[in-house]
């Protein structure tokens, strides 16, 4: 990891491959600490702007992965190497592989109970050696949230998978990771949804060409409108200031070296 961190338009970012990734993760597995897990994409980068707590939360985490296409673009338009794009929902399917290969114990929470189950049986069948060390829905009221901290941690997970939506899963987890004790901990937004079939996934080309977040907008016009058309010309504004800052401070080294 020493050398690939850089810091993009507020947050930490690792320059790294899906296969560098989980190569990591194993070792965070290994060392039985317990971490958070944070993937980044243009949404995330305006709640950071707006919120210094989460900013503090992702700055903590010890592995930060770009999810969204707009952060590879932005990122490489900033002069910075990303190698790929490392998604959520790639990295959480290819993480539930990994850990019936190692025998690594995972726990679901998340979504409604329906979709939660629908998740779990559908890798248990795809996977007849992986571990369900447990599984929640992902309704509750406040103060239930220290007795399901201690249910996870009393399952041994060393993985655990938290399907909400940011903040509140970035949030919820730094709240209560040291009293889960799961090595690996990570938010995984919608994923459990799509797994399940509730919602559908954008066609390769569009995730290629970084047209995911219009496929999610046309299914969902009026919840995501705000998200996307708003969000992404913030971000966008954030992205082209970042840049005049890199040419002022070219142009103003270039001056003091005359």
């Amino acid at each position: 990891m020493q050398g690939k961190r850089i810091h993009l338009l507020g947050s930490p970012l690792d320059l790294l491959t899906m296969a560098e990734t989980l190569l990591q993760i194993e070792k965070l597995i290994l060392n039985q600490k317990p971490s958070q897990h944070v993937v980044i994409n243009a949404s995330k980068i305006n709640l950071m702007a707006e919120n210094e707590e989460l900013q503090a939360i992702i700055e903590e985490s010890p592995l930060v992965n770009a999810d969204g296409q707009s952060i590879v673009w932005a990122a490489r338009f900033l002069g910075y190497p990303v190698p790929e794009r490392v998604t959520g929902i790639d990295l959480f399917e290819s993480l539930v592989t990994r850990a019936a290969e190692k025998g690594w114990r995972v726990y679901y929470f998340g979504a409604a109970e329906g979709i939660v189950q629908t998740v779990v049986e559908k890798h248990q069948m795809e996977y007849p050696n992986l571990v369900i060390a447990g599984y929640r829905n992902g309704y509750f009221e406040e103060d239930e949230s220290n007795q399901i901290a201690q249910q996870i941690r009393e399952s041994q997970a060393d993985i655990l998978f938290v399907a909400f939506s940011s903040p509140k899963k970035e949030f919820w987890i730094h709240a209560h990771k040291e009293e889960m004790q799961v090595p690996f901990v990570m938010g995984v937004g919608g994923s459990f949804d799509v797994i399940a079939g509730k919602t559908k996934r954008a066609p390769k080309w569009m995730q290629k060409t970084g047209l995911e977040w219009f496929y999610r907008f046309i299914q969902e016009p009026r919840r995501m409108f705000k998200r996307y058309l708003i969000g992404n010309f913030r971000f966008l504004t954030l992205v082209f200031r970042e840049k005049r800052k890199q040419r002022g401070a070219i142009q103003k080294g270039e001056k003091n070296s005359k």
